[in-house]
C-alpha cells in the first residue's frame, strides 16, 4: 500500500530540486540475483537516507514491498529511490531483472538518462542482460558496470570485469583494481588506477586514502595503462595522445575530465567493483553518478506530436517551458486510488494543477484510446512505495501523483490549452495465455474492478473475452507474471480459478452431400409442417458461407426460403461436429414441400437445421484449426534447436533470415497451429535461455489432424 508519509525507516529529508543540472535518473538493470536491490538499499542507508539497510530475505528493503515480490525474493515491478549525494538527487530506478517484467524494465529505461549494469562476481551475467547492452548502446544511452557480491566466496572480480569485456565489447574498463585483506581472502580495498591511491575499507565508510604498498604497485601500472589509452582515445583533445606515447605524464585531473565527459556522452564505460554488505565501493559509486552520468540537460528527449497527429518541434529540458509528462508506472491504491510514477520532460507539475492526460495506440492491449482534463492531487517524491510531498517536480525530474482519474501507464500528461503525445516506447507483446473464471457471481464483478486496475497500470497484460469459447483470457508475459498477476486479483479479495485455454476451432464438411430435412407434427390443432432438400459442397478456405435458392415450381414457397436460410446458417453457427461455427460451405436449397396450413417460418427453420445435419452425417465433417505465421527471433547458436522444436509443434518453417535490427541473431519464419503455441512463450525461454522472442499473427484455417480431431470432439461435444 502507498503511503503518504515517509517509511519509518527513512530518516534523510526530503529530496527537492529546482535545477535539471541537479539530478540525475539512473536506472538498475541486470539479471535476478545480481544484486541490484541490495545494492539500492546500500546506497539508501550509505547516505542517511534511510537509518538502516533492510534485506530481500526479509521482504524489508525500500524497493521490494509488493506481496509478490517478497513471497518470490525478487523483484516484480519498477521502483524509485531518490537519494541526495554532494547536493545532487539521484534517482535509482531498480528494475525487475527477470525477463517475465520486462515492461518493467522498459519503463525504467524510458525514466532514465543512464543505466548502471550490475553483474555479479560469482553468478555473472545472462544472455538478456547482454542483449539489453546492445539496445542501450542503439539508442546512445550513457552506461557503467558495477560489479557486485564482492564478499561472496566464489567472487572473482577479474573474471567478471573479463566477462565483461568479452560480452559488452571495447571500452569497458575498471577505474579499480580489488585489494584483499590481512585475511588473503576478503576484499578489503580498491587500487585506483587513475590516482595510484589506496581506498582502505577496513573501518567502513568513509574510506581511508593512502599510498599503496610496494607490491601494489605492478598490478596498478599495468592496468593504469591500458585504462588511460582508453581515456586518451575518446578525448576531444587530439594531442593528449602524442604527448602520452611522447612519455609525458598526464595531469590527473585531465584525465577525470575526459573520463567523465566520455562516460555521459555513452562512448566510455566504467567498471566498478562495489559490494553492498561491507560498502566498498559504495563512495565511488556515488561520486560516479553524481561527476560522469549526464544530468537530463544533457539527455535527448523522446519526440512529441499533438493528440491529433500534428508534429511538434523538439522538447528541451526547462522547468519553464510547455509541461510534458509521462506516466511510467501506474499502481490502484485502494486508499489513495491511482498512484503514477511520472518523469517530467519539460516544465514544472505542480499540485492542484489541471493538466490533460492523454492515451493513444494501444487499444489492442486493451487500453482503448482517452483523454480528459483533470485536477491533480498533491505531487510527492516517492521513497519505494512512501510518499512525500513535495512543493513541485521540475523538468528532469520524477515524483508521483494521485487522484488522477484516468492516468495509465504511458500516458502522456501536458498542458490543457495544448495537449500532447509523447512517442511511446516500445513495449513487448503478451504470448502467454491464461484462462481464468471467478467461482461465484459476486466474484464476477469483483474480478472486472480489480483488472480494470491491474490493466491501467500494466501494458504488458493484456485482457481478452473471447467470444467463441466464452472465456476471459488474460494474456501475460510469462509463468512468473502470470503468478503475480492472480496474486494481485486474489489479494484484491477475488476467489478465482484458472483452466485450460481453449483455441476457437472451425468446422467444415470435405466433400460433397446431400440431405432431407423433414419436421411434421400433428397433434391436434395447428400442426408443423416442412420438408427441405438440400445439396452442400464445400469451397476454397476464407471463402465463407454461400445459401443458394434453386427451388423450380414453387416446391416451397417463395416467402419460406429466407426461413429456410436462417435456419441453415443457425445451425452453421452452432456447429456439426464438436460445436464450432461452420466456414467454407456453399448450402443449395434445391426442394422441399409445403403445407397450405401447417406450414410456417418456424417450421422451415427446423427443417433446414434438420437437412444440413444429415449432409453432415455424409459429408465428411472435418475440424479446422487456426494457424499463425510466428517471426521468432533468436542467437545464432541455437537457431537449430528452435527449428527442430517448431517441426515438433507440426510446424512448417517458411526460411530464415539474419535479423536485421541484431548482428549474431537470426529470424526463423514459420507457420505453426495456434494450438501448438499455448505455451510456447515459456517454452522458447527455456529453449533460447531467455535470449529468444516471437510474433505471431493469424494467417488461415487449415485441416486438423485425424487423430487430434477425435480428441477435440471428446472435450468439445457439439451444441444441441
Amino acid at each position: 500500500m502507498a503511503q503518504k508519509n515517509q517509511d519509518k525507516g527513512a530518516t534523510g529529508g526530503v529530496p527537492v530540486v529546482t535545477d535539471p543540472k541537479k539530478v540525475r535518473n539512473v536506472v538498475l538493470v541486470g539479471h535476478s540475483g545480481a544484486g541490484k536491490t541490495t545494492l539500492v538499499e546500500a546506497l539508501l542507508a550509505a547516505t542517511g537516507t534511510i537509518g538502516r539497510a533492510g534485506t530481500v530475505v526479509d521482504g524489508s528493503t525500500v524497493c521490494d514491498r509488493d506481496p509478490a515480490a517478497v513471497r518470490q525474493q525478487r523483484s516484480v515491478s519498477l521502483a524509485c529511490a531518490p537519494l541526495v549525494h554532494d547536493g545532487v538527487k539521484i534517482n535509482l530506478l531498480d528494475t525487475p531483472g527477470y525477463a517475465d517484467f520486462v515492461g518493467e524494465l522498459r519503463a525504467g529505461l524510458r525514466a532514465a538518462d543512464a543505466a548502471l549494469f550490475v553483474v555479479s562476481a560469482v553468478d555473472g551475467m545472462d544472455a538478456a542482460t547482454a542483449a539489453l547492452w546492445e539496445e542501450c548502446a542503439a539508442v546512445g544511452m550513457p552506461r557503467a558496470v558495477a560489479v557486485t557480491r564482492l564478499d561472496h566466496p566464489r567472487a572473482d572480480f577479474d573474471n567478471a570485469v573479463a566477462l565483461c569485456q568479452r560480452v559488452f565489447g571495447d571500452n569497458v574498463l575498471p577505474l579499480h583494481l580489488t585489494m584483499l585483506g590481512d585475511d588473503g581472502e576478503s576484499v578489503a580495498g580498491l587500487l585506483g588506477l587513475v590516482t595510484r591511491r589506496v581506498l582502505d575499507y577496513t573501518a567502513g565508510l568513509p574510506a581511508q586514502v593512502r599510498e599503496p604498498e610496494p607490491e601494489h604497485l605492478p598490478a596498478i601500472a599495468e592496468s593504469r595503462n591500458e585504462l588511460i589509452e582508453g581515456i586518451i582515445a575518446e578525448s576531444e583533445d587530439e594531442t593528449l595522445m602524442d604527448r602520452y606515447l611522447a612519455g609525458e605524464e598526464i595531469d590527473t585531473g585531465v584525465l577525470v575530465a575526459d573520463l567523465e565527459k566520455a562516460v555521459a556522452r555513452g562512448h566510455f564505460h566504467p567498471v566498478l567493483p562495489v559490494c553492498a554488505a561491507t560498502g566498498l565501493g559504495l563512495d565511488v559509486l556515488l561520486d560516479g553518478m553524481v561527476s560522469a552520468f549526464p544530468s537530463p540537460l544533457e539527455h535527448e528527449l523522446p519526440a512529441i506530436d499533438g493528440v491529433d497527429g500534428s508534429p511538434r518541434p523538439p522538447l528541451t529540458c526547462d522547468p519553464d517551458g510547455p509541461l510534458v509528462a509521462e506516466v511510467v508506472r501506474t499502481t490502484v491504491d485502494r486508499h489513495l486510488g491511482r498512484v503514477s510514477l511520472v518523469r517530467v520532460f519539460s516544465g514544472t507539475l505542480r499540485p492542484e494543477q489541471t493538466v490533460h492526460v492523454a492515451g493513444h495506440g494501444m487499444a489492442d492491449r486493451g487500453h482503448p484510446d482517452h483523454d480528459a482534463d483533470e485536477r491533480i492531487g498533491h505531487v510527492y517524491t516517492p521513497l519505494g512505495t512512501a510518499l512525500r510531498e513535495v512543493p513541485a517536480c521540475v523538468a528532469g525530474d520524477i515524483c508521483a501523483i494521485t487522484k488522477s482519474g484516468s492516468a495509465e501507464t504511458g500516458d502522456t500528461i501536458s498542458t490543457k490549452d495544448d495537449p500532447l503525445l509523447v512517442a511511446p516506447w516500445e513495449m513487448p507483446e503478451p504470448l502467454l495465455p491464461v484462462a481464468v473464471v471467478a467461482r461465484s457471481r459476486a466474484d464476477e464483478d469483483a474480478l472486472a474492478r480489480n483488472l480494470a486496475r491491474l490493466v491501467a497500470g500494466d501494458p504488458t497484460l493484456r485482457l481478452e473475452r473471447n467470444p467463441e469459447t466464452h472465456q476471459l483470457v488474460l494474456w501475460c508475459m510469462g509463468e512468473a507474471h502470470a503468478d503475480v498477476v492472480l496474486d494481485r486479483l486474489r489479494g484484491g479479495g477475488v476467489e478465482l480459478d484458472t483452466e485450460p485455454v481453449r483455441v476457437a476451432l472451425r468446422e467444415t464438411l470435405a466433400a460433397p452431400a446431400t440431405g432431407h430435412g423433414r419436421h411434421v407434427k400433428q397433434s391436434g390443432g395447428h400442426g408443423q409442417y416442412a420438408v427441405c432438400d438440400i445439396e452442400v459442397e464445400p469451397l476454397p478456405r476464407g471463402a465463407g458461407v454461400e445459401f443458394v435458392d434453386r427451388v423450380v415450381g414453387g416446391a416451397v414457397p417463395h416467402h419460406y426460403v429466407p426461413s429456410v436460410e436462417k435456419g441453415v446458417r443457425a445451425q452453421l453457427e452452432r456447429g456439426l461436429l464438436a460445436g464450432y461455427p461452420v466456414v467454407d460451405l456453399r448450402v443449395t436449397l434445391v426442394d422441399g414441400k409445403a403445407h397450405s396450413v401447417d406450414s410456417s417460418d418456424a417450421a422451415f427453420q427446423t427443417a433446414g437445421a434438420l437437412a444440413l445435419r444429415d449432409a453432415a452425417e455424409k459429408g465428411q465433417p472435418t475440424l479446422l484449426e487456426p494457424v499463425d505465421e510466428v517471426a521468432v527471433r533468436v542467437p545464432d547458436h541455437v537457431v537449430g534447436a528452435v527449428l527442430g522444436d517448431l517441426s515438433g509443434r507440426r510446424g512448417r518453417v517458411l526460411g530464415t533470415e539474419a535479423d536485421p535490427d541484431a548482428d549474431g541473431r537470426t529470424v526463423v519464419r514459420a507457420e505453426v497451429p495456434a494450438t501448438e503455441l499455448l505455451r510456447y512463450a515459456v517454452e522458447l525461454r527455456a529453449l533460447t535461455s531467455g535470449t529468444g522472442t516471437f510474433r505471431r499473427h493469424f494467417t488461415r484455417y487449415d485441416p486438423m489432424p485425424a487423430h487430434l480431431t477425435g480428441q477435440t470432439r471428446t472435450e468439445h461435444p457439439p451444441t444441441p
